[in-house]
């Protein structure tokens, strides 16, 4: 397995029928920190961050890093997807053998409900199975969080095991390797 690391980075922006997944620019760093802020959005993710904080710490040019994706609707950033490299679990564990890559999504709850992060998600996993064929991708979500939960199952990610951290139950689940469409 290679994972994310080796893929040539930045791709070029890629278009779905009504979204851009593309490069971080200076603009976005309004919504990112909207995103990293919002009550709703953080529900399951350990809380939001205090704006205060955000305004301080978010560089210029917040999210310049491999394997991250600004979702763009109507030139405005709506979320964004992360092809992360996997956190390593101790030896011996199935989320470690299950595949390198990690699939991340955040949204702004006004987008929510809309197929956007269905449609993201999607092109995001087509592009990483052209970028490095035969490369299974995994997902974390709690298990009380049902729209991440149904976005899992639509993406065609199947559950490996459930488990507790963070004080809640947590689903972990791998999506095999697809062949790219042409």
């Amino acid at each position: 397995m290679t994972g994310i690391g080796l893929v040539a980075w930045p791709p070029a922006p890629i278009r779905t029928e009504r979204l851009v997944l593309r490069e971080s620019e200076a603009r976005d760093r309004e919504a990112f920190i909207e995103l990293n802020a919002s009550p709703e959005v953080n529900t399951y993710l350990g809380g939001p961050r205090p704006r205060a904080e955000l305004e301080r710490t978010v560089p210029e040019v917040p999210g310049q890093r491999r394997g991250w994706f600004v979702v763009e609707l109507g030139g405005a950033m709506i979320g964004t997807i992360q092809l992360k490299p996997h956190a390593p679990e101790p030896p011996g564990s199935r989320r470690l053998e299950a595949g390198e890559t990690e699939l991340g999504y955040l949204f702004l709850p006004e987008t929510w409900g809309r197929g956007y992060a269905t449609e993201a998600c999607t092109a995001a996993l087509e592009w990483f199975a052209g970028a490095q064929p035969g490369e299974p991708v995994v997902l974390y979500t709690q298990t009380a969080n049902a729209p991440s939960m149904r976005l899992a199952t639509k993406l065609g990610f199947t559950e490996l095991e459930r488990f507790e951290a963070y004080g809640a139950e947590q689903w972990f689940g791998v999506r095999p390797s697809v062949t790219p469409v042409e």
